[in-house]
């Protein structure tokens, strides 16, 4: 394998593609079963914010790259992906950048070319850095959304013209997360999270409140108390009772994570009862994402021109918050 100068690629000139790596909010999530894989079913309903980490693409040089490289071992795809990428930024994320969802993505996107199609003979590296925002074990897809929006961006700059399917299924098997992502949308989720449906929701901005506080995912699926038995609802009926999930949150609409984390950890607790006691005001129901911590709180528009109001609700909050808008 050998290094010449990059002078060929589109964005050579100015070297630096910048992506938003957005969160993600689960409006509710339920659990409908346990799959014969050891996996649970799902249904959320996810959107994206126009809050998240940045992600910075930098080229540096064209790699050659030699025949044996053309194996996908998984020793093979990791030599080669450590040749291509370098990772600046996540060194707090993981203990071995070969753990980072970032790398991951990187090197599940070179396995799936090598494998189904043929590797070019020249790729130019890629600099990833990393601008992290969103808290680590929150709920807001962080890791999942840096994964998906490495995968975007790659698949541009190798110009591997990878579909928007084969890319969600390239993600799948990075985590359940990871789809939305390339979905790019606000989406009703079925599966494990990676069969996604488009729905059409109105603008909301919410008040996200992010607790330090972390519970292993693994300990919740796993905890006795965890509800596994929400009835499947039909995807046309998620959509048609958008209003009992959007500002309010409506039987049968629940996150089945929050009794379990809120039990287990008091600080997700207090922010919890910290946004229900602005629920009047709100005109809306306060809920936790994902499977934790993050808890967020819709806010009614005629409370956007209210900033005092609003900025008096972040400062007084028992944790860190944020006031965020759907993207």
């Amino acid at each position: 394998m050998t290094r010449t100068p990059n002078n060929n690629h589109p964005l050579a000139a100015d070297n630096t593609l910048t992506r938003l790596s957005p969160a993600k909010i689960n409006l509710f999530l339920h659990i409908t079963g346990k799959r014969d894989d050891g996996y649970h079913n799902l249904q959320t309903v996810f959107r994206l914010l126009d809050w998240g980490d940045y992600l910075h693409f930098s080229l540096t040089d064209t790699v050659t790259i030699g025949e044996a490289s053309q194996v996908a071992s998984d020793k093979q795809a990791t030599t080669l992906c450590q040749q291509l990428v370098t990772i600046t930024g996540a060194d707090s994320i993981t203990a071995d950048l070969t753990d980072n969802l970032i790398f991951k993505a990187a090197k599940a996107l070179l396995s799936y070319v090598i494998n189904t199609k043929k590797l070019p003979k020249q790729l130019p590296s890629v600099s990833i850095t990393l601008d992290k925002n969103l808290p680590m074990g929150a709920g807001l897809g962080g890791g999942s959304s840096n994964a998906g929006t490495t995968l975007l961006a790659l698949n541009e700059l190798w110009r591997f013209n990878l579909s928007q399917p084969e890319l969600i299924n390239i993600a799948a098997t990075i985590g359940a997360d990871v789809p939305i992502f390339i979905f790019g949308q606000d989406a009703i989720a079925t599966g494990i999270g990676e069969e996604l449906t488009a729905i059409d929701l109105p603008d909301q901005h919410y008040l996200i409140l992010t607790p330090d506080a972390h519970v292993n995912t693994a300990k919740l699926f796993a905890h006795a108390q965890l509800r596994r038995d929400l009835k499947f609802l039909p995807i046309e009926t998620i959509k048609h009772q958008a209003n009992d999930y959007l500002q309010n949150l409506n039987s049968p609409y629940q996150n089945v994570f929050t009794p379990v984390v809120t039990s287990l950890a008091p600080a997700v607790q207090q922010a919890l009862s910290y946004l229900q006691s602005l629920e009047a005001q709100a005109l809306a129901t306060a809920r936790m994402t994902g499977s934790g911590s993050a808890v967020f709180l819709p806010l009614d528009k005629s409370l956007l021109s209210n900033k005092a109001l609003l900025e008096m609700w972040i400062n007084d909050a028992p944790c860190r918050g944020y006031l965020v808008k759907s993207l």
